[in-house]
């Protein structure tokens, strides 16, 4: 399982992006993965909602405990790949993906909401591990200069798993739950509740379990595989001096406080569309989930749309300029009504798409030696999304609105706008990179 400095089974290379070619293709498979988990997750909002009868705040717990294991786990993983290699970092959190995946079906057993938590925060701390590892990965296995878009192309296959994740949840989940209502619940013996909440539970169970024996044969399949190692590993670890040197990084500690406000946003808009379709549309679940299908179609186009652009347009100004447009659509969510609220909910994932890598990447460069532990506040920052739903479920109670509760999100995209600002000065990749 040892990494070799060779880079074997030839390269790919395309249009100024090059990498080892069975290494990033492994790699990036993982890039599906996480995004099929991201949002399968995203989908039990909705789910435990109805089976367990609860307030946005209560189900915004999922995202707590999931996105909460990012905060928590980063700079650990961040150490451990520094200490080790990121091919130990991707077995490493591939495998608590694996075991957080079976935990579903002793949680089911409980049918404790609090199990089911616990399992997410474990598969949640893998993914942590995972990102930890891969994303300054793809970056470091090929030039700095294309190391943006390089990495755009490999998240350009997250959403395709985003989108496997919702369609996954909608037949074999969403379409299985109850119609029954909150207060038609309340009026049910113990007895009838409980068979209903069952058979609900043991719906969400499946498909997580089920991932979990794929995943389980990934893991072998990479730790059998050779894989080249980056040229900033070392296993020297110093991280009181690296965090100063980080601190020191303008451009990098914008990219956090960005990335921060950037997911926060994404899993506002992604936990609340169904909600939002439900109430403007008077759908179920199941049918509400077409919409966020839909949502994660667009984001996933404009994720290959946008890394073609970048040979041409700074990412810094694609990234400014989505951001608004994110802002500018998410207005419309909250002054809108009907198929115009529903049409501009959409829309805004087409302007998203772009922005985690480009972050990531703007933010990651000249770090240097630095890059591992770099990225685990880069991952950090995925806390947003365990902060922001929450903050979002608490306005969405308070008011009885889920449109001003997507004032949130709309705030955070201005932010995302000025990182994209700013960092026009400190970028190293600028449009049209040639010969790299």
């Amino acid at each position: 399982m040892s990494e070799n400095k060779s880079t074997r089974g030839g390269s790919a290379e395309s249009d100024g992006i090059r990498a080892p070619l069975l290494p990033f293709i492994l790699i990036t498979s993982l890039f599906f993965m996480w995004g099929l988990a991201n949002n399968l997750t995203d989908t039990l909002l909705a789910a435990f909602k109805r089976i367990m009868s609860m307030s946005d705040f209560q189900t915004s717990w999922i995202q707590i405990a999931f996105y909460g294991a990012y905060f928590c786990l980063a700079l650990p993983a961040a150490v451990f790949i520094k200490r080790f290699t990121y091919k130990s970092g991707v077995l490493l959190g591939l495998g608590m993906y694996v075991v957080g995946a079976m935990m579903f079906y002793p949680s089911s057993i409980t049918m404790q909401y609090g199990f089911f938590l616990g399992s997410l925060y474990v598969l949640a701390g893998g993914l942590a591990v995972l990102e930890t590892s891969c994303n300054p990965y793809i970056i470091a296995m090929g030039e700095e200069a294309s190391g943006t878009r390089r990495l755009n192309l490999a998240q350009s296959f997250n959403p395709i798993g985003s989108i496997s994740g919702v369609v996954i949840s909608k037949f074999y989940i969403l379409s299985q739950l109850n119609v029954t209502g909150a207060e038609e619940r309340a009026a049910m013996s113990a007895s009838e509740l409980q068979a209903i909440q069952k058979a609900e539970l043991d719906a969400v169970m499946g498909p997580y379990v089920a991932l979990g024996f794929v995943l389980l044969t990934i893991w072998i399949t990479i730790a059998a595989v050779p894989m080249p190692r980056a040229s900033t590993e070392s296993a020297t670890v110093d991280l009181r001096a690296t965090i100063k040197r980080l601190l020191k990084k303008k451009n990098y500690v914008g990219g956090v406080v960005a990335q921060f406000f950037y997911v926060g946003a994404q899993i506002c808009v992604w936990s609340f569309t169904i909600r939002y379709v439900m109430e403007e549309l008077d759908l179920t679940e199941s049918g509400a989930s077409n919409y966020y299908i839909a949502a994660l179609i667009v984001f996933t186009l404009f994720r290959f749309i946008n890394t073609y652009l970048m040979k041409y347009i700074r990412p810094t100004n694609l990234l400014m300029g989505s951001a608004l447009l994110g802002s500018l659509c998410t207005f419309v969510v909250i002054a809108g009504s009907g198929y115009v609220g529903v049409i501009a909910l959409v829309a805004i994932s087409g302007f998203m798409s772009l922005m985690f890598p480009t972050i990531f990447g703007l933010a990651s460069e000249g770090l240097g030696e630095d890059t591992k532990i770099g990225s685990s506040g880069l991952i950090m920052a995925i806390g947003g999304g365990a902060l922001l739903p929450a903050l979002q479920g608490v306005l969405s109670d308070a008011t009885g609105s889920i449109h001003i509760s997507f004032w949130i999100p709309l705030l955070c995209f201005l932010v995302v706008a000025f990182y994209g600002f700013i960092s026009r000065q400190y970028s190293l990749t600028p449009a049209k990179v040639q010969g790299k």
